[in-house]
């Protein structure tokens, strides 16, 4: 008996205190290589391999989703991690896009190029800025704004699928100049984006969402670069009708606010 309760409570409490001291290794794995990604994505842009720039930035996709539910998983969630997620997401959705799309096509645009490749990537910092300080929960189930892996994804897609088809940035420059600035500014208005927050894979899954899942990997498998582009252009959209049909039903939504009541989005920037 006395053993027993020798075992429950202090030495709990000296573990707890012990691990919080180092910086948690696993999550901060998956960041890393995620701003690997990033980074892989800007030389690859920089040696004109565009198709290999874009899979850079959907790679730091799929790993910037896992690091959080790493964290949480693992119970290791931590400020260090947070910050250092919120950096490397600068960096892959935020600087690699902009400087893919201007390599690839905005260069020769001269300077309403870059301006356009900086919109974006200022508007990411402001987006990844604005959720790194808000706290009140309005609801969860909706960003305020375009994500920006998701901003992320529409360029390097639409990127990825010219170089794929073969098609040579400067002939499809305007559009690109365009789909840059309408994925910038999405990233910072108020437009509501579904976050499927509230499908949660704790519960028993119901077998027709297996289903669903393997016939959605088959289908992103036919032809990944379309699918992918696709799937990111009808959500970068989506948030404009949820906008419009919100407004039609009359109730209160701005497009543009710099207040900070935005919804908690902690773990998806």
């Amino acid at each position: 008996m006395h053993h027993h309760d020798d075992s429950t409570v202090p030495k709990v409490s000296v573990l707890t205190h012990k691990r919080r001291k180092g910086i948690y290794i696993l999550p901060n794995l998956f960041t890393l290589a995620a701003l690997f990604g990033g980074f892989y994505s800007i030389v690859m842009a920089m040696n004109g391999r565009f198709d290999q720039a874009a899979i850079g930035v959907f790679c730091a996709m799929v790993l910037d989703s896992l690091d959080g539910r790493v964290a949480r998983m693992t119970n290791t969630q931590s400020a260090f991690g947070e910050q250092m997620d919120s950096l490397s997401d600068m960096v892959s959705f935020g600087a690699a896009p902009a400087l893919i799309a201007y390599v690839w096509a905005l260069t020769s645009l001269g300077r309403w190029g870059w301006i356009a490749a900086f919109v974006y990537c200022a508007c990411a910092a402001l987006r990844l800025a604005r959720f790194n300080v808000n706290t009140a929960v309005v609801d969860k189930r909706f960003f305020q704004g375009l994500p920006s892996p998701a901003a992320a994804a529409l360029v390097a897609g639409f990127i990825w699928l010219m170089s794929e088809a073969g098609t040579k940035g400067q002939d499809v420059r305007w559009y690109m100049f365009a789909l840059t600035l309408f994925a910038g500014l999405t990233m910072v208005t108020n437009v509501p984006f579904y976050s499927f927050k509230d499908v949660s894979f704790k519960r028993s899954v119901p077998f027709a969402v297996i289903v669903s899942i393997a016939l959605g990997i088959a289908v992103i498998t036919i032809d990944p670069p379309t699918v992918m582009f696709g799937v990111f252009m009808v959500y970068g959209f989506s948030g404009y009708f949820l906008y419009a049909w919100r407004k039609a039903k009359g109730q209160q939504t701005s497009l543009i606010s710099i207040s900070t009541d935005e919804p908690d989005e902690r773990g998806l920037h």
